[in-house]
């Protein structure tokens, strides 16, 4: 795996520098969770207008758009971590395990995300990680497999909440990869600040055996730009949201469309699911949202348009098997000391053969898992063909990460299915990797 190199400290050393300069950061400690008073997602049926937003506005003129490089290889395909990859993901782990993990059970209750974890988060600098330097960023070249092992590490603590922290870094990689020089000079900044806004990259639609590629959000064109109308589904923390991309037919093609959240017409409402609770997910209504001509992700051309647009989704595809990586991972730490130490007839559980076999093929699925989820990762970012290896990724995460949960489940006995041990949650979020588009993106 490669890695993007920002000068010879690299790129963990320049986290870690923000990381150590964050003001909230007491070894990671958290004051007591705070409770969210203007938007509850338990609350079925509820609206809201989009969150009261701040003012984007260009900094500077830029020539031309930003754009990162595909990152150097010297054709091998290597699966060892680099130093800085190593650095940023110990950082990340670290974050998970202490902050993330002893909030799991009560951000799933609240249905939200603590405050004080999502400004963690921006003081790790996570929507940094595709950020071109030029733009207040800290990379020089493409970093997916970074992101995969981030997004892998993140979920480790807790899925529901690596969703919530990684969506605004959604955004600012969509802007990064596929924005003009005028929507990157405008948003960019805000991403690279001391205060990261909350956004999402919204795809999905509530029906049936959703397509990504047949879109009914539609954008119909205008004199002067171009209107919004339809629903979109599942989007992570949308009350929250100050800026989103949407996904929206133009003219029988999907595009990519930035939407200020205090846009005329556009609502939020609640729509808790089974899994992913701690994410706030929302629905968001598009009702007549006029937008400038400048919303067009990347310009108006319709093949190049589909092309980003089918890049995005894959992306996003990988971005969810590396969540599925984190959470699979978790469950396996957490059965194997379990089986060892429960005593079923005067010896440990895991000396019946059936069990020990189950936690055995819970460790190769995932090694399989891993495998081709980085392959796809180390072609995406040096610029090379990833689709086929991002459908071999999304069908095996999708499958085997469903039954990695219901292995989990199973092997706790009646503890997997009670909320005294993380494992049926883990098991309700990893349901969500074989159904969700958009969201993250590495």
């Amino acid at each position: 795996m490669t890695s993007a190199k920002r000068d010879p400290l690299g790129v963990g050393v320049a986290v870690l520098n923000r990381l150590a300069g964050a003001k909230v950061l007491d070894r990671f400690g958290l004051r007591k969770p705070t409770e969210r008073a203007v938007f509850q997602g338990t609350r079925t049926g509820f609206r809201t207008l989009g969150a009261l937003n701040r003012t984007f506005r260009a900094g500077s003129r830029l020539a031309k758009p930003a754009r990162l490089p595909a990152a150097s290889s010297d054709g091998r395909f290597d699966l060892t971590p680099t130093e800085d990859q190593q650095m940023i993901v110990g950082v990340v782990t670290e974050f998970a395990e202490e902050v993330l993990r002893p909030a799991a059970a009560e951000a799933n209750d609240a249905c939200a995300t603590p405050e004080p974890i999502l400004k963690q988060t921006s003081d790790l600098g996570l929507t940094l990680i595709e950020v071109p330097e030029e733009l207040g960023g800290i990379v020089t070249e493409r970093s997916t497999t970074t992101g995969v092992l981030v997004a892998e590490a993140m979920a480790h603590g807790d899925m529901g909440l690596a969703v919530a922290c990684l969506a605004p870094s959604a955004v600012s990689t969509a802007i990064s990869l596929w924005g003009d020089e005028q929507q990157q000079a405008t948003y960019l900044p805000a991403f690279t600040g001391d205060e990261i806004p909350a956004a999402a990259l919204t795809v999905m639609e509530p029906r049936p055996l959703f397509d990504p590629f047949v879109l009914q959000t539609s954008a119909r064109r205008t004199t002067d730009g171009f209107v919004l109308d339809g629903v979109k589904s599942m989007v992570p923390r949308g009350a929250d949201a100050e800026l989103f991309v949407v996904a929206a037919d133009l003219d029988g093609s999907p595009a990519l469309f930035v939407v200020e959240s205090d846009t005329a017409g556009l609502e939020i409402e609640a729509e808790p699911a089974m899994g992913l609770r701690a994410a706030s997910m929302s629905r968001l209504l598009l009702t007549g949202v006029q937008l400038p001509a400048t919303a067009l992700l990347g310009g108006d051309d319709a093949e190049t348009d589909a092309q980003q647009y089918a890049e995005c989704v894959r992306l996003s595809r990988l971005g969810w098997c590396a969540l599925s990586l984190g959470t699979s991972k978790a469950v396996l730490d957490y059965v194997t000391p379990y089986v060892n130490e429960r005593q079923a007839f005067g010896e440990p559980v895991s000396h019946r053969q059936s069990v020990a076999f189950m936690v055995a093929n819970i460790a190769i699925e995932l090694e399989g898992m891993r495998l081709v989820t980085y392959r796809a990762a180390a072609r995406a970012e040096r610029g090379k063909p990833f689709a086929r290896e991002t459908a071999l990724a999304r069908r095996l995460c999708a499958e085997r990460g469903m039954q990695i949960g219901t292995d989990g489940v199973q092997l706790l006995g009646g503890h997997g299915f009670v909320k005294e041990h993380p494992v049926e949650r883990w098991y309700r979020d990893l349901r969500a990797i074989g159904l969700m588009e958009g969201g993250v993106l590495v």
